[in-house]
């Protein structure tokens, strides 16, 4: 049986190089002949069920070893067209905003203009959308419009 493991580990980090940690478990599991997808916010191994069954206490080590907070895993069976996809990483995005709101002090449809513009920005140097269909999310979040918070993202780029 084949199977799928996608993990994330935490703190995230916005632009630029991976974080250390996310670079340490993408090496353990190659090290362990998994094959691997590496993107902003997980990792998604693939492999043989013993295989993988014996990488995944080497992957979260190397995580937890290399700076990270938090590793999270999901699996699924790759030979099971009926199983959810893949990588579901609406939790991470729910996680981010969390962060944002308490670092700011309040849910994010409570704050004032000021404070939604500055919750976006946050937002993107997290990484948060480059997730798939992340700016409606963070638009209802928000209690406002997708067009909205494109306006507030270009802002921020001029």
């Amino acid at each position: 049986m084949r199977l799928e493991a996608e993990f994330t580990s935490e703190p995230f980090h916005g632009e630029g190089s991976p974080p250390e940690h996310a670079l340490a478990a993408r090496d353990a599991a190659a090290e362990a002949g998994l094959e691997t997808d590496f993107g902003p916010l997980g990792t998604l191994a693939r492999g043989e069920a013993k295989e993988l069954y014996d990488a995944l206490p080497a992957i979260a080590k190397a995580a937890l070893e290399g700076g990270a907070t938090r590793v999270t895993l999901q699996l699924r069976r790759a030979d099971d067209d009926r199983s959810a996809p893949a990588v579901e990483l609406n939790d991470a995005l729910a996680r981010l905003i969390a962060d944002v709101e308490r670092e700011l002090g309040a849910k994010l449809g409570e704050l004032d203009r000021a404070g939604k513009q500055r919750a976006v920005r946050l937002l993107r140097e997290r990484g948060a959308f480059g997730l798939r269909k992340s700016v409606s999310s963070v638009a209802d979040a928000l209690g406002v419009t997708r067009f909205t918070v494109y306006n507030y993202l270009n802002r921020e780029a001029d």
